[in-house]
């Protein structure tokens, strides 16, 4: 019998199409219970197995896709074994390759994914396993790991490594295509770089002809079309002879190994199987890089803080909680008066909708043509909308953002707004930075918020640092009122290879510190400056505020590149002295 490295010099691998959704168009009462039906319903799982096989199927996926301790706690590891045994008795006749089908590890529920994924393919190992199929991932941490592992026990094993990625070309993560296939390309473990689910064939071929993955062989396998929601049923309305017939130009494209992914079934199979050339041509044809724009918006902001030849700074306003926005950009022409470097514009502070930061900082660049720094949040938005909005704010000149986690909605609300967070501000910086490579003519200048005020400010070093790897280039702390929010700074400085921005708040009353204190996220305020606004007035309160700001700024200008001032309830008049002190230091 031939081995499948032996197999695939001369054939095109055909593997089987979806075990999921094709198990729930039979038994509409276990579509929520796919792996498990490896020990409840053995005979359905063997007998769609073969129905894939007769379709001419020569490579099976064991129906263990979601078989990990995220999902099955208790009984994930008989899930594997009796899910290997179902295939490899289904293919025992007919010589077809039995593939250890590991999906996707979540990475926010776990901090070692290598090592759940070892986990897993070791359990596949024990039961024979020589044929391992990583696949629907969206990137390639752990997976490089656990490919080494799989090889150090049998240096024969054959890996594909398959990343579900949208037709534009990133994963739900934030990862881009390009990136995956060429750290796939470079892994010595790995013998197969693939795409699958999340397209259908005629997207997939475009993407696939723009990637480069080195020699390794190439595994194509696209839904059978796109969803559709009927109710709370998701629906494949692909038909099978259009399928068939995209899914074996793929093959004329370089594709060794092909399959179906999502709504695909023995009919979408046993057609492709007809379609196909007797053999793929030996390497996909790349499509050459289009020629990238140059970039001639010129940021100031940023150039201030290259030059350090003085300390920028960027004042926050809120946007409004109506429509008005005269208040607003008044506010913001007298910023622009007093000489700041940019503005910088809220995204909805503690989860109350208000105007959005975005279309603001696109007006305020439009019309006083300054420097806008708009707050991007994880909170309310996917990845698609994500790019939608970069796209457009890139659009408008507007080149600096600023990435933060954000305030979660308050929980009374959640059962009626609800937030997004598909991602982290880590990851979600990973993927503004590869935007700017891959479509923009430059990018963007990404920062990040650095709570200075943590009480194990160890932790948010670490994550600073995470998210410097991930292409941002400085940091905007939240507010110094402490001296310990002082000693995190200076630590700051010393630690991290990024542009620093000061937080400065001037505070505006004792029931305003007390506020900040007690309630605000990330504030922490010295008791001594909530002592001195005890009894004071408006007048005297403000006289403090500009005092406590300017001596914390004089205090910090030795650690700082520059500043980032907050306004507190749009007092502007306040803002323009302190800014005046500021720049006198």
């Amino acid at each position: 019998m031939k081995t499948i490295r032996e197999y695939l010099k001369d054939n095109i691998l055909l593997f089987d199409g979806a075990m999921g959704t094709y198990l729930a168009t039979k038994d509409k009462a276990l579509r929520n219970e796919v792996e498990l039906s490896n020990l409840t319903h053995p005979e359905k799982i063997l007998e769609i197995h073969k129905e894939y096989l007769e379709a001419g199927a020569m490579a099976l996926t064991t129906n263990t896709f979601g078989a990990n301790r995220q999902n099955y706690p208790e009984s994930w590891g008989r899930i594997i074994d009796e899910g290997f045994n179902l295939a490899s008795k289904a293919a025992l006749e007919s010589g077809a390759f039995v593939f250890a089908d590991i999906g996707p590890i979540e990475t926010e529920e776990t901090e070692n994914p290598a090592e759940e994924y070892r986990m897993i393919a070791e359990r596949f190992l024990k039961n024979g396993a020589k044929h391992f199929i990583f696949e629907t991932q969206s990137m390639s941490e752990g997976i490089i790991e656990a490919a080494e592992f799989i090889r150090s026990v049998d240096d024969q094993a054959f890996i594909i490594a398959s990343f579900a990625v949208m037709p534009d070309g990133f994963t739900k993560d934030g990862e881009f295509a390009s990136k995956l296939a060429k750290t796939i390309g470079s892994c010595p473990y790995i013998d197969a770089f693939g795409l699958n689910c999340m397209q259908d064939a005629l997207h997939m071929k475009d993407l696939a002809r723009t990637l480069r993955f080195g020699d390794k062989l190439l595994c194509l396998m696209p839904n059978a079309g796109y969803p559709t929601v009927l109710g709370r049923r998701v629906f494949y309305k692909g038909d099978p002879t259009f399928f068939a017939r995209n899914v074996s130009e793929l093959a004329l494209c370089g594709a060794r190994i092909l399959g179906g992914c999502c709504g695909t079934t023995p009919e979408h199979i046993r057609l492709l199987k007809a379609a196909l050339p007797a053999k793929a041509e030996i390497s996909i044809t790349v499509s050459q890089d289009e020629k990238q724009i140059t970039d001639t918006v010129t940021s100031l902001f940023w150039d201030s803080l290259r030059d350090k030849k003085k300390k920028t700074i960027a004042v926050e306003l809120d946007p409004p909680e109506n429509a008005s926005l005269e208040k607003f950009m008044d506010g913001a022409r007298r910023l622009q008066k007093a000489n700041v470097d940019a503005i910088t514009v809220a995204d909805c502070p503690i989860g109350r909708a208000r105007m959005d930061s975005s279309l603001l900082s696109c007006k305020i660049r439009r019309e006083l043509d300054i420097d806008v720094l708009p707050h991007l949040t994880c909170r309310d938005r996917n990845l698609n909308a994500t790019k939608a909005l970069l796209l457009g704010l890139y659009a408008e000149r507007v080149r600096n953002v600023l990435l933060v986690t954000g305030d979660p909605v308050p929980s009374a609300q959640r059962d009626e707004v609800r937030s997004v967070y598909q991602f982290n501000s880590r990851k979600l910086s990973a993927f503004v930075d590869e935007l700017g490579r891959q479509v923009l003519g430059g990018g963007f200048h990404i920062f990040g918020a650095l709570n200075v005020n943590a009480r194990n400010f160890d932790v948010q070093l670490k994550l600073a640092q995470q998210k410097i790897d991930n292409g941002m280039t400085g940091f905007l702390t939240q507010p110094v009122l402490s001296d310990s929010a002082m000693e995190n700074l200076e630590k700051a400085r010393k630690t991290l290879d990024a542009y620093i921005l000061g937080g400065l708040i001037p505070i505006v009353s004792e029931r305003n510190a007390r506020y900040m204190d007690s309630v605000v996220n990330g504030m922490k305020v010295d008791p001594k400056i909530i002592e001195a606004y005890e009894g004071k007035d408006r007048a005297q309160s403000e006289i403090l505020a500009e005092k406590f700001t300017v001596k914390i700024a004089s205090e910090m200008a030795d650690l700082v590149d520059g500043f980032y001032l907050v306004t507190p309830f749009s007092r502007i008049s306040l803002m323009e002295r302190i800014i005046s002190q500021i720049q006198a230091l």
